[in-house]
């Protein structure tokens, strides 16, 4: 095994118990090691600190498996974690009998570069980093034992794998596809799961209580959902009582899928769904422009910031939706607005919607904070995990 000696002072984060490691804090690698290999990372001065994936392609350059120098990194390793990580789930009520839901949480887990998210008898996994990519025999086995699934579909299709110099992997790793299509219930409500060509594995697993919370603070209201992609939160809006329900996305495919959603719950008035395939940021416009109003706004759109260095340029198209929805809402109406850029943090997405309720002239109190569901956990150690945060105001 290879062994990584870091450069004076380089060892704080490990000691803080941080999984990365970057290319400015390797002094040398002492021996050979192929990309997704473990190795033994060290002090300048030779002190054992952690075992680690090795990844000579991107600027993290080691992720840690083990903070325990001496504990092997093997099939039983990937065993025992990710048996940890579904009993995790099992402990908490709020997930019991939940159809939908996220198993492995990467660095959160202690598991980095590792997904897995389940769908009724079926998981999906994402491996993201070379580390992960080499044990894949290792993580689908030890899925299949903690969970019972009859199924593994792989979705390592991201962008950010080239970032590890790795090409894109799909298919089935168990099994084979499912005779129908697959639908779980979500909060009484049916909805489909595209796991081969859909967003991230599928479905936004993250906003399950979220998409909750609106059907709690739907009834009698008028509701926009912008960035609906498949409309979770429009078939929870209707299922709470909403008066009416307008969803936009620019994708006509994603609109689609959320008719054919909305006709799986027959228990829904149709009647109240409107649905607009148009460019959100210029149809907020129009729709400020036709002098329309809404007493619920939920603004859920893509990542516009993967890192820090893109902040400034995210922060821009956050806070131009946030001005347009402030606009259009009626007084004592709600926004729900949420950044799921990880190079944009907590504080800084609430000064840029402070930001945008002082252009738009509206005095706006926040009634709750707003995070990923409890099967996405975030690891002290590891804020970089929270990458979903919101708002839930309520505008003057």
């Amino acid at each position: 095994m290879a062994t990584l000696i870091l450069h004076p002072g380089k060892e704080k984060s490990v000691l803080r118990r941080h999984p990365w490691l970057f290319s400015g804090a390797v002094a040398q690698l002492d021996g050979r090691a192929r990309p997704g290999d473990t190795v033994d990372v060290v002090s300048s001065d030779g002190r054992p600190l952690a075992r680690a994936a090795w990844s000579p392609a991107s600027q993290i350059r080691a992720r840690i498996w083990s903070f325990d120098s001496d504990e092997n990194i093997d099939h039983a390793f990937f065993k025992r974690r990710v048996a940890v990580a579904v009993a995790r789930r099992a402990a908490l009520p709020e997930l019991a009998g939940q159809q939908g839901l996220r198993l492995i949480h990467a660095e959160s887990d202690g598991l980095p570069g590792v997904i897995a998210d389940r769908y009724g008898d079926t998981v999906v996994v994402q491996l993201t980093t070379a580390g992960a990519d080499k044990w894949r025999a290792a993580i689908a086995d030890s899925l299949l034992k903690a969970t019972g699934c009859a199924r593994i579909y792989e979705r390592s299709d991201v962008e950010v794998r080239s970032l590890e110099g790795l090409e894109s992997v799909t298919g089935w790793l168990h099994g084979t596809a499912p005779a129908d299509e697959l639908v779980i219930a979500e909060n009484g409500v049916r909805m489909t799961v595209d796991f081969v060509g859909g967003h991230k594995t599928g479905f936004y697993l993250d906003q399950r209580e979220n998409r909750r919370r609106v059907a709690e603070l739907a009834a009698d209201r008028r509701v926009l959902n912008c960035f609906c992609y498949t409309a979770g939160f429009s078939l929870q809006a209707l299922a709470g009582g909403a008066r009416e329900v307008v969803s936009m996305d620019s994708s006509g495919p994603a609109l689609e899928i959320a008719r054919r959603n909305l006709a799986l719950n027959p228990q829904l008035d149709a009647a109240r769904a409107t649905w607009i395939e148009a460019d959100v940021f210029a149809e907020l416009r129009s729709l400020r422009a036709a002098g329309e109003r809404y007493d619920l706004i939920i603004l859920d759109p893509p990542k516009f910031a993967n890192t820090a260095a893109h902040a400034e340029r995210a922060a821009r198209a956050y806070k131009d939706i946030n001005v347009q929805a402030l606009h259009l809402l009626a007084p004592g109406g709600l926004l729900m607005t949420y950044s799921c850029s990880g190079g944009v943090s907590p504080d800084l997405f609430q000064k840029i919607v402070a930001g945008a309720a002082l252009d738009a002239r509206r005095t706006a109190r926040i009634v709750q904070r707003l995070q990923g569901a409890a099967d996405h956990p975030v690891d002290l150690a590891f804020p970089e995990g929270e990458y979903l945060k919101g708002l839930l105001l309520q505008v003057d």
